[in-house]
């Protein structure tokens, strides 16, 4: 596939399945045997699945915005922009009805049009201290 080919592929995965929740298009763009790079989830399609399941369980509006994105072959990268309100409980906390916005970086590698590889890097201390579950580290004076 194109470079262009794989850049539509990864905007149809965040736009249809992460924003929209539509779990079809992962076995539609993912790779049975996608190697997961992001710490914590897991690989494969069913991977794929349970991350979105699990963001929009926490954040019942969940969405994922392409805000920038490159590609070289068979990679793209990309900048992304996650929003939601927290309606659901995050590991173990209770839902804090408080919204968040944070950034979050992949790349992904793509073969015969699907994602075989998949890094992500989260804003996740971000994200706590905006719902409240992590208290912003205090300031340290000069010396």
């Amino acid at each position: 596939m194109s470079t262009e080919e794989n850049i539509a592929a990864f905007r149809r995965l965040i736009e249809v399945g992460f924003t929209q929740g539509d779990l079809s298009v992962v076995d539609e763009l993912v790779s049975p045997a996608c190697i997961e790079h992001q710490r914590g989830n897991m690989p494969g399609i069913e991977g794929t699945k349970a991350t979105i399941t699990t963001l929009r369980r926490w954040f019942s509006d969940f969405e994922l915005t392409v805000v920038k994105v490159a590609a070289d072959g068979d990679t793209v990268w990309s900048l992304n922009r996650a929003r939601g309100v927290n309606t659901g409980s995050v590991m173990g906390f209770p839902p804090t009805g408080k919204s968040f916005e944070t950034d979050v970086m992949d790349v992904a590698r793509f073969e015969d049009g699907k994602i075989v590889e998949h890094w992500g890097v989260p804003d996740q201390l971000g994200l706590l201290m905006q719902l409240g579950l992590m208290k912003r580290p205090q300031s340290v004076g000069a010396r």
